[in-house]
């Protein structure tokens, strides 16, 4: 899930030499700011590749179809600003660049890798919560601090940056290589036993959320799903399937609609299951996300 900074290493860095170039160039749409772009496989070469030995690059691959997407590219785009020229966002469309995403072996979005120094390196999938994310950056800039890239100095607000390398913890590390590796199964039980021996562990407390999440449902077949909650209003399994693949794809407000109606047709131990599943889902969420916040009201008065 997370990767710590002695992770992020050239040593399994992608060459990409092999990429064909079109043979015309298409048209990048404008960039959003200095810091956010967008990246082709045209000019990914001198736009991602080459600025990376100034400053670090997040890749971020995404289509227009993918509700994840959009869950993770905004805030991505906010904390690249946030940085002010630290580190750089360039996104790339896989839909129109499909042969960089193929060189890369991109199976699923969103994906985003580091390029650091010239070099390509695989960073992380899926959209991870904001915490997680500036836990990323965090190891991503104590990397380029190792690495000693000239950028740094010159960008806004970059200088006197101190970045602080976080301890490697090897418990959550085998944990957080499990949830990357999807083995969903080795993951929970690890978090298991990190919550057994520290019960308030944050860190380990999301992660067991993100990995039973992922668990329940990232196999699941979102249309087929949302189809039979649909076909089956009050079948309890149906509803609670259909939460988890809506919560995965971006649709958070749906998701919480449906648990919220759902409590309120429901009674007993029924209606805890369903209350105990809207927590989980909260627990994976920005808090602070307003969403969250008027959900939680309205799950207090749903109950009460």
């Amino acid at each position: 899930m997370q990767r710590r900074p002695t992770d992020l290493s050239i040593a399994g860095a992608i060459d990409l030499s092999s990429l064909a170039k079109p043979a015309s160039s298409p048209t990048s749409s404008a960039a959003s700011s200095a810091h956010v772009f967008d990246a082709t496989e045209t000019d990914f070469e001198e736009l991602v590749l080459r600025r990376s030995l100034q400053v670090p690059v997040l890749v971020d691959f995404w289509a227009e179809w993918c509700g994840p997407c959009k869950q993770l590219s905004p805030v991505l785009e906010r904390l690249a600003e946030e940085g002010g020229g630290t580190w750089v966002l360039a996104k790339v469309d896989v839909d129109s660049n499909q042969a960089l995403a193929g060189q890369l072996q991109i199976q699923s979005i969103p994906t985003v890798f580091l390029a650091l120094g010239g070099r390509l390196v695989p960073g992380f999938q899926g959209a991870l919560p904001e915490a997680q994310l500036r836990d990323f950056l965090g190891q991503v800039m104590a990397a380029a601090k190792q690495a000693g890239l000239p950028g740094l100095d010159g960008a806004d607000g970059a200088e006197g940056v101190e970045e602080p390398e976080p301890p490697v913890d090897p418990e959550l590390l085998a944990a957080e290589e499990a949830l990357a590796a999807g083995d969903h199964d080795k993951a929970l039980s690890l978090y298991d036993g990190i919550l057994s021996q520290r019960p308030a562990d944050a860190e380990a407390t999301l992660g067991r959320a993100w990995a039973a999440l992922l668990q329940r449902a990232s196999h699941l077949d979102t249309s087929a799903v949302l189809a039979a909650a649909a076909a089956s209003p009050d079948d309890l399994a149906a509803q609670l399937s259909a939460s988890d693949v809506e919560v995965l794809n971006g649709q958070i407000q749906e998701a919480i609609d449906r648990l919220i109606a759902l409590v309120g047709r429901t009674a007993g131990d029924d209606r805890d299951v369903v209350r105990q599943h809207l927590l989980g889902l909260f627990s994976v969420l920005d808090p602070d996300d307003e969403r969250i916040i008027k959900g939680r009201r309205a799950l207090t008065n749903a109950l009460y």
